[in-house]
């Protein structure tokens, strides 16, 4: 996906009066903000496993990891949790088996469904993944980037935006 240039023509603007023209302005350079964060983290983190030498998982791979953590979880529970925004989790969840970063185990209730957790291997990757995190974020105060109001500014306002953009989900019908 990508959104239309800021600076450029965008449909409809022309019809709504200055301060609205200059939100959607606003509005889409958030946008395309966010997805070009996404993709410069994932870029940061394949860049930070090629420096420590792990070239089989790859940074999505990696950033899953991270976010399962210490919970035991199944498929469904890392999107709902918000641990994984792909739609192939399944295939992921298979290669992190397979390369012995992951447990399976079929629930006892539901033998449906499947829990997985982290090996010693893959808590090694979260490790790895949670130091880089620290530096970034020890790096972004040091030096006057953002700081500790900042970043609850951003969080806050990107939580209102997730909310509303549910809710447009939820009820658009």
């Amino acid at each position: 996906m990508s959104i239309q240039d800021p600076i450029g023509q965008v449909p409809g603007m022309a019809e709504r009066n200055a301060a609205n023209a200059s939100f959607m302005v606003g509005y889409l350079e958030a946008l395309s903000l966010v997805e070009r964060l996404h993709r410069l983290l994932l870029d940061v983190i394949k860049d930070e496993f090629e420096r420590v030498g792990v070239l089989e998982i790859n940074a999505v791979q990696a950033l899953l990891l991270f976010n399962i953590g210490d919970n035991e979880v199944t498929a469904g529970e890392l999107k709902s949790r918000g641990y994984y925004q792909g739609s192939n989790v399944s295939y992921n969840l298979k290669k992190l088996v397979d390369m012995g970063y992951m447990h399976h185990q079929r629930c006892e209730i539901d033998r449906r469904s499947v829990r997985v957790k982290l090996t010693e291997k893959g808590r090694k990757i979260r490790d790895v993944v949670n130091e880089l995190f620290l530096r970034h974020a020890d790096g972004l105060q040091s030096k006057g980037v953002l700081g500790p109001e900042g970043i609850i500014d951003i969080t806050a306002s990107l939580k209102r935006m997730e909310r509303y953009w549910t809710d447009q989900i939820r009820y658009i019908y």
